[in-house]
């Protein structure tokens, strides 16, 4: 039945029981007639809509509902010919009643006919969808052999699952991780079976998977052709997959959804609403779902494991291999823990002699991986990039691919790759975290928080970083060398010693139109160079290993270039050389640097005028900042930014960067021998944002910062030595947040400056309860103002009654 004819048997339902109403109430000559008619009616309503409910399930032929809606039509007239008749006339009397009387022998028969027809049809499919009994689509598949790892998840997830407050429990991977593995193992495990019995349903779902199709061919081995439903919609699916579980309920249900991509997340929510008892819903799935928090996140196997399950599928059983242990071990960490690349690459490997073995590792040494020699790798992961695609107006895709400029297993801080989306995409900070929380969601990357934030939404990319799968990074690698050199996007470049790709030792001559550069080289690179021509290079990105380490003639080349991040992950500090080249880029806005020494730089060569924002993390400073003679304002005319993070030997800020009035923002956070700021920093009048926090040896803040009329944000948090705040802080007219948790030097306070009664435009103050009430005393005054405590967690507990001890 169309949904047409459902609404207008519903409406003609309706408009009858109104007129029989509207006419009883008028007329004694049919009040028997029609007070039957009206209970008859009454007692439809209800059946009506589960007939509607029905239609939904099963596709009926409309022509017998039509006539009837046509006696529906013909009722409203009748009734209202009745109130009508004159009561001198007995013998229309008596001929409209005998045509109620008919009426509702009609309704009567109609439902009755209906509700057992598609009731009896009904039954006939529920009794076809008894799983014990057929176990085609929707049976539990068997689990398969040489299983390796699992034991732990298994008994976490089963944990989670029979939980009684959780209904729906969501497994997530990266593909090739093994989550179906998992669902199987858990639908088939010992207690499992003993709770659901022979009620579990399992369907794979897939990215393409539609819950019409799936419920048909679920329906199509088991009924008839002539007694199969036309199910057209989604609700209609769900509907019948409802009554299946309804018809064996109270028993436990368990249904098992694999491979569910975020199209289904609607569908999952539904069936997770239904009013059911003992019903529990596992999901599978390449992404986080985290609406149907908690979700247990499936990681990949250890090296133990690892090594186990290859060995299954590579060596043979009797020992006999003669394929040296290393070469093994070399092959296992290829894999990089995924139990679908061991199997892959194990039985491609199986039977094969040693020269095969070592012509495979030879390929992953000369930058080849394995998504690029397997296929069937190849094929599962790459549906996770492609599907970043439908996201047509978003630039996630290329943001995922760019993070292949970072070397495996490496953590990359979010404000970096915030400064390269910035210029490639024109990205601001909130839509780099947004980014990043897609990537996440799509189990693309790993998000990790380095410190806990008050407020997500304002701190956005401060304290986060990120890492990527490292399969998903050859991957993402992979897809970037699509392209021939001279036309690739995106240009990675990975070198061992100073072993230099063939093309490139070839001193290769034409362009390369790459937006993107990044060069990753160890500790072994002597810092010998050939020329490249990048014309239309945007950002570079050295990863460097070595002590020594000399910037690339050809970047001072790189007209176009707008971003450079130099990142040493050897052991020492790395000592540059050619850093003069930098100061001949014309348009370099951003500039990061971390685990580099500053200390012999001559700055007073550099003089990139468009450098708008500078970074320097875990850095050497030396005395690069205390060299009084370099007019830092002139080095840097344009800086609007500078951040110094865990800068272990700062002490003392150069004066001269209180003259740089460009500067909107300064961020010195963890540098713990940072004892105090220079008087002049009143000088910075555009400074809109000054971040302090974690400099734990900072005792004061000085009286001039009362001439910061354009600050909005100050962040002391965790400076445990400051303990005032300087009287002229109520000058700081256009303060709107001031986050001074953790300042253990302030917890003995007795008041605040009289001046901060002056901050018409604080809106918030995040601090801890040993002076929060020092605020809330002056939240009359600041109408604007809330005051959030934060919990103190237990080290800092103990932090408190250890210092003083320490102190004796």
């Amino acid at each position: 039945m169309s949904f047409l004819t459902d609404a207008a048997l519903g409406s003609g339902i309706s408009e009858l029981l109104k007129v029989v109403i509207f006419v009883a109430k008028r007329t004694l000559a049919f009040k028997s007639n029609l007070e039957t008619l009206k209970k008859t009616l009454h007692s439809v309503e209800p059946i009506f809509d589960e007939i509607r409910n029905l239609h939904r399930i099963l596709e009926r032929p409309e022509e017998e509902t039509q006539i009837f809606i046509k006696q529906l039509k013909s009722g409203v007239e009748l009734v209202e010919e009745c109130s009508t008749i004159p009561s001198w006339k007995p013998w229309k009397t008596f001929f409209h009643s005998k045509k109620l009387a008919d009426l509702d022998k009609a309704i009567v028969k109609f439902f009755n006919i209906q509700v057992q027809g598609l009731t009896a049809r009904l039954d006939l499919i529920l009794r076809c969808l008894n799983i014990g009994e057929y176990s085609s689509f929707g049976a539990v598949p068997g689990v398969p052999s040489g299983v390796v790892g699992f034991d732990h998840p298994l008994k976490e997830l089963k944990e989670m699952l029979l939980k009684d407050e959780v209904r729906i429990k969501v497994v997530s991977a990266p593909g090739g991780c093994g989550k179906t593995t998992l669902a199987k193992m858990l639908s088939n495990d010992p207690d499992i079976q003993r709770i659901f019995k022979k009620n579990i349903l399992f369907l794979t779902i897939s990215k393409s998977g539609d819950i019409c199709d799936i419920v048909k061919k679920m329906l199509q081995p088991r009924l008839p052709s002539s007694h199969l439903p036309d199910i057209q919609t989604d609700d209609a699916a769900i509907d019948l997959l409802e009554w299946w579980l309804k018809s064996i309920s109270p028993s436990p249900v368990l249904l098992v959804l694999d491979d569910v991509w975020p199209n289904w997340a609607t569908v999952v929510d539904n069936l997770s609403s239904l009013n059911l008892p003992h019903y529990k819903i596992l999901v599978t799935s390449r992404y986080s779902f985290p609406r149907f928090e908690p979700v247990y996140n499936l990681k990949i196997l250890n090296d133990q494991d690892a090594m186990t399950l290859f060995c299954q599928f590579a060596l043979p059983n009797d020992g006999s291999s003669t394929i040296p242990d290393d070469l093994v071990e070399k092959t296992v960490k290829g894999c990089k823990g995924f139990p679908l690349a061991l199997k892959v690459v194990g039985r491609s490997l199986y039977g094969q002699k040693e020269v095969k073995w070592r012509r495979e590792q030879k390929k992953w040494s000369e930058g080849k991986s394995i998504i690029d020699t397997s296929t069937e790798l190849f094929d599962c992961l790459q549906p996770s990039l492609d599907a970043l695609e439908e996201m047509k107006e978003s630039s996630l895709k290329d943001c995922c691919l760019d993070l292949g400029s970072f070397p495996e297993d490496q953590r990359v801080p979010a404000t970096t790759l915030m400064d390269i989306w910035a210029e490639l995409y024109n990205l601001d900070d909130m839509d780099t975290y947004y980014n990043l929380l897609e990537l996440a969601f799509r189990n693309l990357v790993n998000l990790f928080c380095t410190r806990q934030t008050e407020n997500e939404v304002e701190d956005f990319c401060n304290e986060r970083s990120v890492m990527q799968h490292d399969l998903l990074r050859d991957l993402t690698i992979h897809q970037s060398n699509i392209k021939p050199i001279e036309h690739t996007e995106r240009l990675f470049i990975e070198m061992t010693g100073n072993k230099f790709p063939k093309w490139w030792s070839e001193e290769m001559n034409q362009p390369i139109h790459a937006r993107l550069l990044s060069i990753s080289t160890d500790k072994n690179f002597s810092g010998s160079w050939f020329p490249l021509t990048l014309p239309a290079v945007k950002v570079v990105i050295l990863n460097c290993s070595s002590a020594m380490y000399t910037i690339p003639e050809f970047i001072e080349r790189t007209n176009q270039l707008k971003v450079l991040i130099i990142t040493n992950y050897g052991s020492s500090f790395s000592k540059l050389s050619n850093f003069h080249l930098l100061g001949n880029l014309p348009i370099l806005r951003r500039m990061r640097m971390e685990r580099v020494s500053l200390s012999f730089l001559n700055t007073s060569l550099l003089k990139p005028v468009n450098l708008q924002k500078i970074s320097f993390t875990m850095c050497e400073i030396g005395t690069a900042f205390e060299n009084t003679n370099i007019d830092l304002s002139h080095v840097f005319p344009n800086l609007e930014e500078i951040e110094i993070d865990c800068c272990d030997d700062l002490q003392n800020l150069h004066v001269g960067l209180c003259d740089i009035v460009s500067l909107k923002k300064v961020s010195i956070t963890t540098c713990n021998e940072l004892s105090a700021l220079p008087e002049e920093i009143g000088k910075l009048r555009n400074l809109e944002y000054l971040m302090l926090n974690s400099c734990t040896k900072l005792s004061e803040l000085p009286e001039s910062i009362g001439d910061l009329h354009k600050l909005k944000s100050l962040d002391i948090s965790d400076c445990l030595n400051i303990s005032d705040l300087p009287g002229r802080v109520g000058e700081l007219r256009a303060l709107e947040t001031i986050n001074m948790r953790g300042c253990q030097g302030l917890s003995d306070l007795r008041k605040l400056p009289s001046s901060v009664k002056d901050l018409k435009l604080l809106e918030k103050v995040i601090c801890d309860a040993d002076i929060s009430h020092l605020w809330k005393a002056y939240q009359s005054n600041l109408k604007k103002l809330k005051v959030e405590v934060v919990k103190e967690d237990a080290f800092k507990s103990l932090m408190r009654v250890i210092s003083p001890i320490q102190q004796f």
